[in-house]
């Protein structure tokens, strides 16, 4: 009887997802740290939230959660772009037409799933275009060493504290889950689709300190 039962269960069969794959060089070191850091963190918490809502039928709690992240990224590509607007002035400005090269550049292979992983790989490539033009100023004597690496870290630790915001946001969607007893068929889909049983882990809605990363490290504890 209990295999009768299980038999008459359901299969879920998996869903075919329309994906993107685009390939970008990224040359500083801040935006390649936060790929390493918190790319792939995010879009499994985008992923997650899809899958966890639409699965208890939550259609407008989805739409509603994507205009919320697509409002925070936009806020951030804003701010990203004020700034190299300003620090691009400051360069012609002094005369300066020339970008340095990068001795250790990556290759980023993006699986664009999302309209907001698409944001999100673009305020990357967007970081990277500005720490560029502030390299070319600092390493043209425009700008100072102490300026330089501050901010540096501070546009680094926007982008890894915005995707921790997401992240949390996945954790929220989670618990609520649970909360109206669809515990059991959200692990499952969680399973069925390669995500890891409970949500990934922040801590105070701060970034994951990278130990081999000078610039944070410093950063760290100049804060405390």
């Amino acid at each position: 009887m209990a295999e009768t039962s299980s038999s008459n269960k359901p299969a879920r069969t998996e869903i075919s997802r329309p994906v993107f794959e685009r390939t970008f060089k990224i040359n500083s070191e801040q935006a390649i740290r936060v790929i390493r850091n918190s790319y792939e963190r995010l879009i499994r918490s985008l992923y997650a939230i899809d899958v966890i809502l639409r699965i208890v039928g939550q259609e407008q709690a989805v739409d509603e959660i994507e205009a919320i992240v697509s409002m925070m990224i936009t806020e951030c590509a804003e701010q990203l772009q004020q700034e190299k607007a300003r620090l691009e002035k400051l360069k012609a400005d002094n005369g300066i037409a020339e970008i340095p090269t990068y001795t250790h550049p990556r290759e980023f292979v993006a699986r664009i799933a999302s309209p907001q992983i698409a944001q999100f790989v673009e305020l990357i490539r967007l970081l990277d275009q500005l720490m560029m033009v502030m390299d070319t100023l600092w390493l043209c004597q425009v700008i100072d060493n102490k300026h330089c690496v501050d901010a540096r870290y501070h546009w680094q630790q926007r982008l890894q504290r915005l995707a921790n915001r997401i992240v949390t946001i996945e954790r929220q969607a989670h618990r609520e889950a649970y909360a109206q007893g669809h515990g059991e068929e959200v692990r499952l889909a969680r399973q069925e689709s390669g995500l890891q049983d409970e949500p990934e882990t922040v801590i105070d809605d701060e970034l994951v300190i990278d130990e081999s990363d000078p610039v944070q490290t410093t950063g760290k504890a100049a804060a405390k």
